[in-house]
């Protein structure tokens, strides 16, 4: 059974998506299929060079630099989120692909959760 999540918020001021991505790495853990989609203000999460000292948090860049390390099956941005808050497909990391966040995406997967 496959599990989606969706991340739809920032990645400061909140620790929804942060706790989501914890869940993923879990299901990952005991060999459950999981992907995450970012989509809305949640494609920040895949910005580059984010420097999170003025919130006084730590940077999430190195935790998604872990989720294929951890298992995580995908991570997927919505291709009109990345429109809308100015990230090419070249400003993403390596291990994140370009999607439409549509019906058809999320028919794919058995479960789906909210990070928020």
């Amino acid at each position: 059974m496959s599990t989606l999540i969706i991340i739809d918020q920032s990645p400061y001021g909140s620790w929804e998506g942060r706790e989501a991505l914890d869940m993923a790495f879990s299901l990952a853990a005991f060999d459950q299929p999981v992907s995450l989609v970012f989509c809305g203000a949640g494609v920040n999460w895949l910005r580059a060079g984010q420097d999170a000292a003025s919130v006084e948090q730590k940077s999430v860049e190195r935790n998604l630099a872990a989720a294929p390390i951890f298992g995580v099956d995908a991570l997927l941005a919505d291709r009109i989120a990345c429109d809308q808050y100015g990230l090419a497909e070249t400003d993403l990391p390596d291990h994140v692909a370009v999607t439409d966040f549509d019906p058809d995406l999320l028919g794919r997967f058995d479960h789906i959760a909210f990070a928020g």
